[in-house]
C-alpha cells in the first residue's frame, strides 16, 4: 500500500537527528501559531477593510473546515493513526482520534486558500508553512500521507467555498492587490 511506505519512509527519518525532530515537533504543533499571530497583527496592527475580511473570513474558513467538515468525514470514515496500527511508529508528539481527514491540514489549507485570494505572496508563504506542517505531522507518527491530502483538499474546498459566499453576502468582490500593509 502506497500510503504505508510513504509514511513508513517518512517517519524512518524520525529519531536520527535531534534539530531535525525539534525542527518537525515545532511545524507540527507550534507553527500554526506563527500564522494566527501574523492575522492578529494584521487585524490589530494594520487593519484596514481589505484586511478584516481577509483575517475573518479565513479564521472562519479554517473552524468550518476544521470543526465541521473534518468532524463529520471522521464520524462517517473513521481511521485509526498510523501509530495504532504499525508496530514500529517513531512518534514525537501525542495524538488521538480518528486521523482522517487531518484537522491541521484542513485548518491552515482553509485559512491559506483565503488568504492567498486576498494577498498573493503572503498566501503563498502560508501555504508552504502549511504544507511544511503536514509533513512534519507524517514525520512525527500522526498521520498517514493520505490524511494530509485529505486535509489539504477539504481546506482548500472549503475556504475558497466560504470566501466565495462571503463575498456575495457581503456584496464585496475580493482584492485582487495585496495586503495593505501600511
Amino acid at each position: 500500500m502506497i500510503n504505508q511506505l510513504w509514511f513508513e519512509k517518512i517517519n524512518a527519518l524520525a529519531g536520527r537527528n535531534i534539530w531535525l525532530d525539534r525542527l518537525a515537533v515545532f511545524f507540527s504543533v507550534y507553527a500554526g501559531y506563527v500564522i494566527v499571530a501574523v492575522l492578529v497583527y494584521l487585524l490589530i496592527f494594520k487593519s484596514s477593510a481589505r484586511n478584516k475580511a481577509m483575517v475573518i473570513i479565513s479564521l472562519i474558513s479554517a473552524v468550518i473546515s476544521r470543526g465541521l467538515v473534518t468532524t463529520l468525514i471522521r464520524i462517517i470514515y473513521p481511521h485509526p493513526r498510523p501509530f495504532a496500527v504499525l508496530a514500529d511508529v517513531k512518534q514525537l508528539i501525542p495524538e488521538s482520534g480518528s486521523s482522517f481527514p487531518s484537522g491541521h491540514a484542513a485548518f491552515f489549507f482553509a485559512l491559506s486558500a483565503v488568504v492567498y485570494v486576498y494577498n498573493k505572496k503572503l498566501g503563498v508563504i502560508f501555504i508552504v508553512i502549511s504544507a511544511v506542517m503536514g509533513l512534519a505531522r507524517i514525520f512525527t507518527g500522526v498521520h498517514w500521507p493520505l490524511d494530509i491530502a485529505g486535509g489539504i483538499l477539504v481546506g482548500l474546498a472549503t475556504g475558497l467555498s466560504v470566501n466565495r459566499y462571503a463575498n456575495k453576502f457581503l456584496k464585496t468582490k475580493t482584492p485582487v492587490s495585496g495586503v495593505d500593509m501600511a
